[in-house]
């Protein structure tokens, strides 16, 4: 009798410790528990990642109603409206890319002069053939093809710029890691247009290059340019020096390129391969907090939060998650902890998004990057990120 009046109380206390040790075990880093249970890391839904999507994004439009030049820093913000239109179907989105267009006349650097076309750094309209200029190519290929193809002189001027590229002996056209995001989108977005298999062949020619003097096997990250590799170049405290917005060009650039190749393209598990190697390395240095330091190995050289290296990183891990290439399990976590950096902490209650690290090529000691630091680019990235997230909660709910 005394047992039966015990039992109800013992079997009480046993749930009460089940219910404990599950509480604490939600506790453990991240990236330990990612095996057990990969989908707590979100905690987000469609409708809320749409309203974070208007905020952000009308915020800036809001506030910059004039459109800019062509250069990469107003480009790359672009290049997220568009995906961003592309998942909340506002029809104002493309109207804003559209009238950017417009303004450039679908051109990046307009000198009619070949003879002159330029390669290396210039924001003059001679410089053609610097990838700064050609980022812009993206988002009129984009319009083209959403629009259903029907103007072609809104690529007409892409395709004269990169078919007289290819036609030169030159391989040495992206000589800084920005330019891998700025242009290799370009050209596989050009093959799917016209099927010229040429822009497949130059873009590895091209990108091994880049690899050849920027890419580090033994860290398996990118250097921006020969001027910071190591030992010439090293970090405040001797360390190499990878920049972190840097590596986010390549990273989503790669995604980029990879999405858009055929599945039988004849590099294109060499391109599946880097990204992966780059989607492990970076998870090593992601901080606690979720965001990652502008010198991605040396956390004392430039402290504190970056959310334009963070926000490119953010998409290209979803992007791997949502289309099978990157283990769910993995990196997961990794994509919970980013995406409550950028929504807890860099975007600011007005839509703002803050803690970009101002327009440069490297970490800079001492520089002040806070709530109030923010750039088209970075905000061109957190639509990206944005835009992947509602992919991935989508298809998560089929």
């Amino acid at each position: 009798m005394k047992l039966n009046r015990c039992t109800p109380f013992l079997m009480l206390c046993l749930a009460i410790s089940i219910l404990s040790s599950c509480g604490s075990s939600s506790k453990v880093d991240n990236r330990s528990n990612s095996n057990k249970m990969p989908n707590d890391a979100i905690l987000e839904n469609k409708e809320a990642v749409l309203s974070i999507i208007k905020k952000v994004n009308n915020h800036w439009q809001i506030t910059h109603p004039v459109p800019d030049r062509a250069f990469w820093n107003p480009a790359a913000y672009h290049t997220g409206n568009i995906e961003a239109y592309k998942v909340t179907g506002n029809m104002d989105y493309l109207v804003y890319s559209k009238a950017w267009a417009e303004k450039n006349q679908y051109k990046g650097a307009k000198s009619k002069n070949k003879s002159d076309w330029k390669y290396t750094y210039g924001e003059t309209d001679d410089y053609v053939l610097f990838g700064d200029w050609q980022i812009a190519f993206q988002t009129y290929i984009d319009i083209y093809t959403l629009e259903g193809k029907k103007d072609p002189e809104k690529i007409k001027r892409a395709l004269e710029v990169m078919e007289y590229q290819m036609g030169t002996n030159a391989v040495d056209y992206w000589w800084w890691v920005d330019g891998l995001y700025m242009v290799m989108p370009v050209m596989t977005k050009l093959y799917k247009v016209t099927g010229n298999e040429l822009y497949l062949k130059k873009l590895h020619e091209y990108l091994s290059y880049s690899n050849s003097i920027l890419y580090d096997d033994a860290s398996q990250l990118y250097f921006r340019d020969a001027k910071y590799v190591y030992p010439k170049h090293q970090s405040a405290n001797g360390r190499k020096d990878f920049w972190a917005r840097g590596n986010g060009w390549i990273f989503a650039g790669l995604a980029k390129v990879i999405q858009d190749l055929p599945k039988d393209a004849l590099h294109r598990d060499e391109y599946i391969n880097r990204f992966k190697a780059l989607a492990n390395s970076l998870m090593k240095s992601q901080q606690p907090e979720g965001y990652w330091t502008r010198s991605i190995l040396d956390v004392d050289h430039a402290p504190g939060p970056e959310t334009s290296g963070t926000a490119f990183f953010t998409y290209g891990y979803l992007w791997g998650i949502n289309n099978g290439i990157l283990d769910k399990k993995t990196y997961l976590p990794v994509v919970g902890k980013s995406w409550k950096y950028l929504t807890k902490v860099a975007l600011q209650d007005d839509g703002r998004v803050g803690y970009v690290q101002p327009i440069g090529e490297k970490a800079i000691p001492g520089q002040i990057v806070n709530a109030n630091s923010t750039a088209d680019f970075g905000v061109g990235a957190f639509l990206l990120a944005a835009s992947e997230m509602y992919r991935y909660l989508d298809l998560k709910k089929m």
